[in-house]
C-alpha cells in the first residue's frame, strides 16, 4: 500500500463503495496499532504493512463515528490525519465521508492565472458569524466587486475558534467551528456555481504547539534543521518518506475532494530539505498526475522569501514548478514611496526607483547587497509571465504583524488610499486585496489566537510583546492576542461600504478592477511590454503598458504636493483618452473637488498637473479603449 495514489485519499479513514472502511496510519515508532471506536467501545488491532504503515479493513465503523488510535497498548491520541475535530484539537476524530457530498460543478473551468483577481479573507473575522456559511452570503457581493478568486486563510483544525490558522496541527481536518468538512465543500461549489475561484492557504512548514502528538506516532519533525517555530519539519531525515507523505496526500485531498482551485503554500523557504528531489518538485509531479486523470486544473502559488527563480521554473528546468509567488518586495517599495518609515525589512527599500524595479522585474533584489540580510541577495528572475507573481498593498502578514495592527485606512490619507489601489490594480502581476481594503476599513487587523493551555498562553502573550520591545511605547500597548476582545476588533464592519468615505472608496476601487477587466493592456500580464520612469525629485511614477495596439498610460504623483509633467511617448503621436483621475469630483465625498487641471485628451507636448497623492490612468482613444462602467454594488448584498 506504500505506492501513493493520486485517485483516492489512503491516510486516515476512508469509506469504500463496500461500506467498509479503510484504515491506515503511519506509526513506525510503534509496537502495536490499534482502532478505538468510542461508540461501540471495539478497539481493533491494525495489521503492520511495509515502510510504517499499519493497515486494517473493517465494517465496524460508520461516518459520524468517534474515533482515536492507541499505540503501544495504553497511548491514545487522534488521527494524525483526521478529517473533523468537533471537540477540538485534544478530543477524539470523527469519521467522515468526504465522497458523500453531491458536487455540482461539473461544468466549472479554472480561470488563466492572467485572469485572477484575488481577494484574501480570514473566514473568522469576514463576517460577524465566522463561518463557511456567512462567508457564502457574501459572494454576491465579491461577485460584483470584480474579484475572480477569493483566498481563505489556514482552516486546519487549531485549538478552539479563535485563530489566524497558521498554529493548525491536523493538517487534513477542517476548522470545526468554521464549518467543517461539509461547510468548506458546500463553501467552494458554491463559489464555482457563481464563477469565483478559491484558493486555499495552507501551512507545511510547521505544526502548531497545542494539540501536537505528532511525534507520538514518528518522526515528523528532526533536530537537523531549526525555523522559527522550533525543530524542522523531517523532509530529508531518517523515516522522511511518511511526513513527505503526509503533505502531498494533504495536498491532492483538497484539489480531489474539496474541488479546491489553487494552494497557497505558507513559508516555503522553511521547507529544508537537501533529497535528491524536493518536496516541492514531487508535489508537482503528483499534482501533474492528479489533473491528467482528472482534466482538471489547479494552481500552487507559494510564499517564499529567497528571491529564488527556481521556485518558478518548470521541472524540465530542475526547477520546482511553482505556477505563481506572492512578492512582498512589491510591498515594501509601495509602503516606503507612500512614506512608511525605512525600519526593519523596509530599511532595504528607497521608495520609487525600487517600486519602478518591482513594475519591471518582480523581484527587487536579483544580487545587490542587502542592508537588512548584510550579504547580496537574490537572483535575477526571467522567462516567467507577470502571472506568476502576486502583488499587494497589504496582507494578513503586513497589516496583522503590526503592533497594533493598522490598515492602511489608519495609516495613510484617503488619496493615498486611492493611489495605492491604483499601483497595484495597473501592475503586470496577479493582485491581490485583502478583505475589507476596498471600502477602507477602519478597525485594525490584530495577531489573535485562543491558546486553552496557560503556559503556552502566556508564552505567546510574552513572546508578542518581547517582538515590539524595542518601540518607545509601553508593552502594554500590545493587544493581547489571547483576549475575545482583542479578536472581536478585528472583524470587518459591512455597514461601512453604506456610509461615506467608504461607499465612494468602494465605488472607486470596483470602477479600478472593471478597467483592469475590460482594457487589453491591462489585463495581458506580458512583462516585456512595459516602461516605467520615477522621477524621485518630484516624487512621480509613470507608468505605460500595451498589448497589441492598445496601450494605457498611468501616471502616480506620491507627493503631498501638485506636479506637473510634460507628456513625451515615444511612437505613433495618438491622443490619449483620460479614463479615470482620483482627484476629480465623483471620488471626493466630503471635500470639494481640486482642479486637476488634466485634459481628457492627451498628446505629445502636453503638460499635466497632477494633485497631491493622486493617480490618473489614460488609454489610447480608439474603440478597444472604451470602458463600460459597472452598475454599484447594491447595498442588500452586503449590509445584512
Amino acid at each position: 500500500m506504500h505506492q501513493l495514489n493520486v485517485t483516492r485519499r489512503s491516510l486516515g479513514i476512508r469509506f469504500s463503495d463496500k461500506s467498509d472502511a479503510e484504515v491506515t496510519i503511519w506509526a513506525p515508532k510503534a509496537t502495536q496499532v490499534a482502532l478505538n471506536v468510542h461508540k461501540s467501545q471495539a478497539v481493533l488491532p491494525l495489521q503492520k504493512d511495509e515502510l510504517g504503515y499499519w493497515h486494517l479493513t473493517t465494517d465496524q465503523i460508520k461516518p459520524g463515528d468517534q474515533y482515536t488510535f492507541v499505540l503501544n497498548g495504553d497511548e491514545e491520541y487522534p488521527d494524525p490525519a483526521s478529517l473533523s475535530q468537533p471537540q477540538g484539537v485534544e478530543g477524539p476524530s470523527r469519521a467522515v465521508d468526504t465522497a458523500a457530498y453531491y458536487w455540482e460543478d461539473q461544468s466549472w473551468i479554472n480561470p488563466s492565472l492572467d485572469s485572477y483577481l484575488i481577494y484574501e479573507i480570514h473566514t473568522g473575522s469576514f463576517t460577524e458569524a465566522g463561518t463557511f456559511k456567512a462567508l457564502e452570503a457574501k459572494l454576491d457581493y465579491l461577485k460584483a466587486l470584480g474579484v475572480t478568486a477569493i483566498e481563505i486563510m489556514p482552516v486546519s483544525q487549531f485549538p478552539d475558534s479563535r485563530n489566524w490558522g497558521y498554529d493548525g496541527v491536523y493538517s487534513f481536518a477542517v476548522q470545526h467551528s468554521y464549518g467543517g468538512v461539509q461547510g468548506l465543500q458546500h463553501l467552494v461549489n458554491t463559489c464555482h456555481y457563481k464563477g469565483l475561484a478559491v484558493v486555499l492557504d495552507v501551512v507545511y512548514n510547521h505544526f502548531g504547539p497545542e494539540g501536537n502528538h505528532m511525534e507520538n506516532f514518528g518522526p515528523y519533525l528532526t533536530d537537523k534543521y531549526r525555523t522559527p517555530w522550533g525543530k524542522g519539519i523531517n523532509l530529508d531525515d531518517n523515516w522522511c518518506d511518511g511526513v513527505r507523505r503526509h503533505f502531498i496526500e494533504n495536498a491532492l485531498m483538497w484539489f480531489r475532494d474539496f474541488h479546491i482551485d489553487a494552494l497557497r503554500l505558507d513559508a516555503v523557504h522553511a521547507l529544508m530539505d537537501f533529497g535528491p528531489v524536493h518536496l516541492l518538485q514531487e508535489l508537482r509531479q503528483k499534482v501533474d498526475e492528479l489533473m491528467q486523470v482528472t482534466g482538471r486544473q489547479h494552481y500552487l502559488f507559494v510564499e517564499c522569501d529567497l528571491n529564488d527563480p527556481r521556485y518558478l521554473k518548470p521541472l524540465s528546468e530542475q526547477g520546482y514548478g511553482m505556477d505563481a509567488q506572492w512578492i512582498d518586495e512589491f510591498h515594501h517599495a509601495l509602503r516606503v514611496a507612500v512614506g512608511e518609515e525605512k525600519t526593519g525589512y523596509y530599511a532595504d527599500f528607497d521608495g520609487l526607483n525600487h517600486l519602478a524595479k518591482s513594475y519591471k522585474d518582480a523581484f527587487v533584489y536579483d544580487g545587490q547587497f542587502s542592508v537588512v540580510r548584510q550579504k547580496l541577495f537574490g537572483q535575477k528572475v526571467s522567462g516567467n509571465a507577470g502571472q506568476q507573481f502576486i502583488v499587494f498593498s497589504q496582507n494578513h502578514d503586513q497589516i496583522g504583524n503590526r503592533k497594533k495592527g493598522e490598515r492602511s485606512s489608519q495609516l495613510y490619507s484617503y488619496e493615498m488610499l486611492k493611489l495605492m489601489a491604483g499601483a497595484v490594480l495597473v501592475s503586470p502581476f496577479i493582485p491581490l486585496l485583502f478583505m475589507g481594503e476596498e471600502w477602507g476599513e477602519t478597525n485594525p487587523f490584530f495577531y489573535f489566537v485562543n491558546h486553552t493551555e496557560p503556559e503556552l498562553a502566556e508564552a505567546v502573550r510574552q513572546g508578542r510583546k518581547e517582538e515590539f520591545a524595542t518601540d518607545d511605547d509601553d508593552d502594554d500597548d500590545v493587544p493581547d492576542p489571547q483576549t475575545k476582545e482583542t479578536f472581536e476588533q478585528t472583524k470587518l464592519q459591512w455597514q461601512l461600504p453604506a456610509q461615506e468615505p467608504h461607499r465612494t472608496l468602494l465605488r472607486y476601487y470596483q470602477t479600478l478592477i472593471a478597467l483592469r477587466h475590460q482594457l487589453p493592456a491591462l489585463h495581458h500580464l506580458d512583462r516585456d511590454q512595459l516602461d516605467v520612469v520615477a522621477d524621485t525629485d518630484k516624487e512621480f511614477l509613470t507608468v505605460r503598458r500595451w498589448y497589441e495596439d492598445q496601450y494605457v498610460l498611468c501616471l502616480m504623483n506620491f507627493s503631498k504636493q501638485p506636479q506637473s509633467t510634460t507628456l513625451s511617448v515615444s511612437g505613433e503621436d495618438i491622443c490619449w483618452e483620460k479614463l479615470l483621475d482620483s482627484a476629480d469630483t465623483q471620488w471626493q465625498p466630503n471635500a470639494p473637488a481640486a482642479s486637476s487641471e488634466c485634459p481628457v485628451l492627451l498628446k505629445n507636448g502636453d503638460t499635466i498637473l497632477l494633485q497631491p497623492e493622486s493617480f490618473i490612468l489614460y488609454a489610447q482613444h480608439h474603440e478597444k479603449s472604451r470602458f463600460h462602467l459597472p452598475d454599484p454594488i447594491p447595498q442588500r448584498l452586503y449590509v445584512s
